[in-house]
């Protein structure tokens, strides 16, 4: 993978604070970029992981939480 692709990403919508619900709004992102995969983090020690092609190693990646 070329490493000098940019990626840019901008948020559209910014939810209104709702700091006292405990409540996560949603925004919508767009990102543009080469390839794109969806993964479930598991569990590796006290932190999470996300496996990744090989042939991603040394490119620059977004994670983005979706629920």
């Amino acid at each position: 993978m070329p490493s000098n692709i940019t990626n840019e990403e901008k948020t559209v919508n910014e939810p209104e604070s709702s700091s006292e619900s405990g409540r996560h709004d949603k925004v919508k992102l767009e990102v543009y970029g080469e390839e794109m995969v969806e993964k479930v983090v598991r569990l590796s020690g006290n932190s999470g992981r996300v496996y990744l092609p090989p042939d991603w190693v040394g490119c620059r990646v977004k994670i983005i939480r979706l629920d």
